[in-house]
């Protein structure tokens, strides 16, 4: 009995061992399958650090402190910074610019060309779409052409200014992003 336990013990540590890894998706962009599965891309914690503090950086040298908000495709915050000396109006703002231009992608380039389209005035919110505001400083992340968050800015001085900022950032990881 005892050498049938240990014989037991030893195949189930070896298997991670053995194990081989996935394949590769076969083409890109993904097929669905017969059975509706799709193959997605993610932005990782590690990349949207690495945009973030490429834009806070970028803000910085351009006398600006800013908050920084990324989302991930499904518009939830996947990192923040917050420099300092920002006003707190600052942190739900740059969250609501990165939802607003990832939720608005398929249709305007940037939280700004959609507040351009729209003519709103600073802040104005759009009552029917929480989240979405008519203010610059948020564009899309893109990886292959497909949408996989957003970063948005707030505390720069003027919406323009902002968008600089996180367009740096995502320049930063072009890279990463090709």
């Amino acid at each position: 009995m005892r050498p049938i336990i240990l014989l037991v013990a030893a195949a189930l540590a070896l298997t991670p061992a053995m194990a081989q890894p996935l394949p590769a998706p076969a083409s890109f962009p993904p097929i669905t399958a017969s059975r509706g599965v799709l193959a997605t891309h993610e932005l990782s914690l590690d990349l949207a650090e690495k945009i973030a503090r490429a834009a806070i950086e970028s803000c910085r040298k351009m006398g600006f402190r800013t908050t920084i908000a990324v989302v991930d495709a499904s518009g939830t915050l996947k990192t923040f910074l917050r420099d300092e000396g920002t006003g707190p109006h600052t942190i739900n703002l740059a969250k609501d610019k990165a939802y607003t231009a990832l939720t608005l992608a398929s249709r305007f380039a940037t939280s700004l060309t959609f507040a351009n389209a729209r003519g709103g005035t600073l802040g104005t919110p759009m009552p029917n779409i929480r989240g979405v505001t008519t203010v610059g400083g948020g564009v899309p992340i893109k990886y292959r052409g497909d949408v996989i968050g957003a970063i948005g800015s707030s505390g720069a001085v003027g919406a323009d200014k902002d968008e600089l900022c996180v367009q740096a950032g995502i320049d930063a990881a072009a890279a990463e992003l090709k």
